[in-house]
């Protein structure tokens, strides 16, 4: 558990580069329990590298990422299958299995990391089916979904494994813009239920209302955070301003 003075998430001067090429420089970041933290910026600013770091998906050059104060994510002896446990991930491509209907894609994970009972998989699966309106498209192949639907199963895939903290990585970015809405309801539905959000998003308007804090990457540093409202009416820096001049137009 969370000790009162110890954020969730402890991001701490983590470095990244790629081929040489620094992606993440220096980033601090804490979040707190049950808080939604939204990270906008333009492409290439860092956004979905810190997601990744963060889930021991890409491991870092420098810094340290902690959960609840106790487990370092970057350490070399972590056990990454017990972050991962701990912290879902949701990414723009929905990466289910073609061959597996949607109600086993979402057990698989409990059953086979959990070692969950399958009956209990099963009924802990339906629920959060029903939960996000998707019981009626429990037997379904993801082929035969729309892409709302298939994205939708996906969050609730990763919600099947109880996490603590979960990481949406521009989860609307492949869908028609008919579609948006139902995922990002979705996620409305995780934030009025008390889970604890990291989010990139280019949903600026989506962004104002969900967050309660806005961090703008710039050029692989947190530039600028704050409360929406301020983000979004008075920013600070110059940066920033451009940014949303060029988004919100």
């Amino acid at each position: 558990m969370t000790g009162a003075s110890e954020p969730l998430l402890g991001v701490s001067g983590v470095w990244k580069s790629f081929d040489e090429h620094p992606v993440l420089r220096g980033i601090d970041l804490d979040v707190a329990l049950h808080e939604v933290v939204v990270l906008i910026g333009a492409s290439g600013s860092g956004k979905s590298t810190l997601l990744r770091c963060i889930n021991g998906l890409e491991p870092v050059d420098a810094g340290r990422i902690m959960l609840d104060g106790s487990v370092d994510v970057t350490a070399p002896s972590v056990d990454l299958d017990q972050v991962r446990r701990r912290v879902g991930i949701v990414f723009q491509s929905y990466n289910l299995f073609p061959h597996m209907t949607v109600l086993d894609n979402v057990m698989l994970a409990p059953r086979k990391v959990n070692r969950t009972d399958g009956g209990r998989a099963r009924d802990e699966a339906i629920t959060l089916l029903e939960r996000f309106g998707l019981a009626a498209k429990a037997g379904e192949y993801p082929d035969r979904l729309s892409g709302g639907q298939a994205q939708r199963v996906a969050i609730v895939r990763a919600l099947a494994m109880q996490p603590e903290l979960m990481l949406f990585d521009e989860i609307t970015s492949a869908l028609d813009p008919l579609l948006v809405g139902e995922v990002l309801d979705a996620v409305r539905e995780l934030k009025h239920g008390g889970l604890t959000i990291v989010m990139a998003t280019h949903e600026m308007g989506f962004a104002r209302e969900v967050a309660d804090r806005v961090c703008y990457l710039h050029d692989g540093i947190v530039l600028e955070q704050g409360p929406p409202e301020q983000i979004f009416n008075d920013p600070r820096e110059q940066a920033t301003r451009d940014f949303l001049a060029r988004v919100l137009v």
